[in-house]
């Protein structure tokens, strides 16, 4: 039988991770470089690991991510919404904690677009009465 690959796509801001699982020893691989060598924080490690604690997974699945887009901190949020999607398609079970934690919903905050008569989204220009 062939190896089950597992595909979720996780959003944040302007940032989208594409992450494939499949079972093995717990390697993580962004953007063709070890965990330890993309994210450079230890907050950001564990921010990407929380899905795989919180359901007792750490270690069973090898995963690999393609992340672009957005910032460093959009980029560790779409990872871990991109591998909480990926762990509701290997067991549903996983819904109720994932869900409980916040995990699933999609952080929708992006950046407001600048309106046009103003400096930028609400910022106006500077009133002088002389």
């Amino acid at each position: 039988m062939a190896e089950e690959n597992f595909y979720a796509t996780g959003k944040r801001k302007r940032a989208v991770a594409r992450v494939w699982m499949k079972l093995g020893e717990g390697n993580i691989v962004i953007n063709k470089q070890p965990i330890d060598n993309y994210l450079t924080t230890e907050i950001a490690k564990m921010i990407v690991t929380q899905p795989l604690e919180l359901t007792n997974t750490v270690g069973r699945y090898d995963i690999t991510v393609n992340v672009k887009g957005g910032g460093f901190s959009g980029q560790v949020g779409a990872i871990k919404h991109g591998i909480s999607l990926a762990l509701l398609k290997i067991n549903d079970e996983f819904r109720e904690p994932l869900k409980k934690a916040g995990f699933i919903t999609r952080d929708s905050r992006i950046k407001e677009r600048k309106k046009y008569g103003l400096r930028s989204a609400r910022a106006r220009y500077q009133y002088s009465k002389r």
